[in-house]
This record gives structure tokens, sequence and C-alpha cells, in this order.
């Protein structure tokens, strides 16, 4: 490591040292919406916020190195769980605007997004269209210079407590493919939406259904363009499925490392379980990096979806090795976002952005070259 690198860690490891909250975030609601947009806004203060992100949209235009170094310290200091209310912004919209979007729509929202002043929300995924976004049935008419969108989406992340959402829908009634989608900036004030939170196993109101009756939004609200929306969410779900998940990837490792150290000797089993765990995690983390130093300066391609499918399955696994070893009824298990809840959450990883089933599919078609399956 260059003598650039390492001071860069020390100087993120010190700051964080100092400037983590001593208290845990909230379970959801606008308690946790505060909570989440005043650590960015610390983070942003301190210099912290966008280390990837080009400088001209407000970040600080460093290397993919500094970022992986930056979550390493992140997640080593036990700051607060990247995934949060921030994540859609940081990890999903901001990405995609930086692609795709045009100069106006950059120049408006990345500052608001990396300076703590808005959450974002997702709407891809609806009432039988999960993940075959092609068939999704949300509509937007063009009329004049605006779109009228009339639907339903489902499993939208924050939406209860968001101010934009990242909006798929069909614009194109004729089009039977994916052809007819567009991808849209959505104000969550818009006269004519309605958010109703969905409660998990794990606890929180962590998704929401929403509802569009005539909501109007301007036709300048479209990125990468009208009927073009199938190309730009893939941009989106790469950034998702490639390197978003690296910083709560790294809290896993750690919290690997803090399993074994409490489990007892005589624990044999457990302790291979554990071990092997660690080796799992080492080679998901060497894949991930590899993998984002490969698309630093380009959208990343499909094969993000091997690191999205092996994060899911790693996460589930640590959660379930963690309950193993406390026990079900330990207080560390019961306690309000406690062993407990990230074990029932895991579960999700599974299927937020893309089934294990679609990722599989992804990776066959898209990165080995196989056939495609019947659809």
């Amino acid at each position: 490591m260059t003598q650039a690198l390492s001071e860069f860690r020390r100087a993120a490891r010190a700051w964080l040292e100092a400037n983590v909250p001593k208290q845990p975030s909230p379970e959801d609601g606008p308690e946790s919406r505060e909570y989440v947009l005043a650590w960015q806004r610390k983070q942003a203060a301190g210099g912290w916020a966008g280390i990837a992100w080009p400088k001209e949209v407000g970040g600080r235009g460093l290397s993919v190195l500094e970022q992986i170094i930056w979550f390493e310290e992140y997640a080593r200091a036990g700051a607060p769980s990247p995934l949060n209310a921030s994540f859609v912004g940081l990890n999903h919209a901001g990405p995609t605007l930086i692609a795709c979007g045009t100069p106006e729509q950059k120049q408006f929202h990345l500052p608001k997004i990396l300076g703590g002043e808005v959450i974002w929300c997702q709407g891809f995924s609806e009432p039988g269209s999960g993940s075959d976004l092609g068939s999704l049935r949300t509509r937007g008419r063009v009329e004049g210079d605006e779109l009228v969108i009339d639907g339903h989406k489902i499993w939208s992340s924050f939406a209860d407590v968001g101010d934009y959402q990242e909006l798929l829908i069909r614009t194109d009634p004729q089009a039977k493919t994916s052809a007819a989608l567009s991808w849209v900036i959505c104000p969550m004030n818009t006269p004519g939406i309605t958010v109703r939170p969905i409660r998990t196993m794990a606890g929180p109101h962590k998704f929401c259904e929403v509802f569009y009756e005539n909501v109007r939004v301007p036709l300048s609200n479209v990125v990468g363009g009208l009927n073009n929306g199938w190309a730009t969410a893939m941009s989106t779900l790469s950034f998702e499925r490639g390197t978003a998940s690296l910083a709560l990837l790294l809290t896993h490792l750690n919290h690997v490392e803090l399993l074994l150290a409490a489990c007892p000797p005589e624990r044999v089993d457990l302790r291979l379980r554990l071990g092997r765990l660690r080796a799992e995690g080492a080679s998901i983390r060497a894949s991930t990096y590899r993998f984002a130093l490969d698309s630093e300066n380009s959208v990343p391609d499909a094969s993000g979806s091997i690191m999205r499918l092996a994060f899911a399955e790693f996460a589930q696994k640590v959660t379930a090795a963690a309950i193993d070893l406390h026990g079900i009824d330990a207080p560390e298990v019961v306690a309000p976002m406690g062993i407990g809840h990230d074990y029932l959450d895991a579960f999700s990883e599974t299927i937020a952005g893309g089934t294990a089933e679609i990722q599989r599919n992804i990776i066959a078609e898209r990165v080995l070259g196989l056939p495609k399956g019947p659809r």
C-alpha cells in the first residue's frame, strides 16, 4: 500500500472513531429518517461523502481503492448499518444519475443525496412483476410536457420516508417488450401518491406499497430517455448487484471474527463452521474488490450478479451461525435490532434486487454464455 493510501486509512479511522454515533438508529419511521440524514450530513461536512463520486457532482473524485478503504474502516468502526434509508440514493439513484442523467438532473439531485438533504426509495417491483421487470404494468401516458402515472408498486424500500423515487413505468402501451419502459424521478409529495408501510417479519416497516392515481411528473424527470428505461434500469441493478453491498459484506466479515472469538474451544463443529465462513467471506471480498476495480470507470457488467448472490447467501449463513452460537433466547438475539432482527432480515437478501434464481440465470446466460432457459 502506498504512503498516500496509508495516510488516507489513518485519517478515515481517526475521523470515524471520533464521529460514529453512540446511539443506534431507530427501527423505522421519521426518527429513523432524521438519524440517517444527520449521519450523512456529518459525513459530508467531514469530507467523507461521495469518496469515489466525481468532483463535479460534489464527490471527492478519488479512486475505488480509497472507497474500499473507507468501507473497511467504516465496518471496523461499527458505524451505522449501510443498509439504511440512505442506501437507495447513494447506491442506486446517485450512480444511475451519474451514468445516465442529464446535466440538470445531476446538478439538482446529486448534491442533495451526498449532503444528507433527501431520502430516495425504489419503485420497480409490482404485484406479479418482481424479478420480471419487463412485465410491469404501472403506466405513464404523455400529456404535453408531463407524464400521467397510474398503477401500483410494492416492496418499495423506505417509501414512507422518501423524498424521491426511482420509478420504472410502462410508457409505450403498444410495445410488448421491455422497450416500453421509462426510468423516472418521481417526487413523493406529488398529489395522487398513497404510501402504505409493510411490517416485515424482522419487525420494522422497511418496505411499502405505493399507489399512483393521476400522478403528474414532468417529462424532464425521465432519466436515460423516454422508452429507454430498460437500459437505465439495468444500470441501476448493475450497481446494486455489484459493489453496493460491499460495506455490509465487510460488516459481516467483522461479525465472523467476533463470533470466532466468542466461540468456546469445546464447540468444535461450530468453530469449524465459522472458519469456513471466514474463508468464504474472504473469497467474496477478494472477488468484489476485483470487480470494483475492473468497473471503476464504467457501469458494472452482469458479473456483478456473482457477487450479489454470493453475498446474499453468505449473510444468511453468518446470521444463522450467530443464532446458533448465542442461543435463540439470548439478550443479543432478542434485543431490538439485534441478531434476531438481522437473521430474519437476511432472508430478504436472496429476493431483493432479483431472486437467487434470477441471479443464477443471469450468471449462466450473460456471464457463462449458456443457452437461455425457457421463458
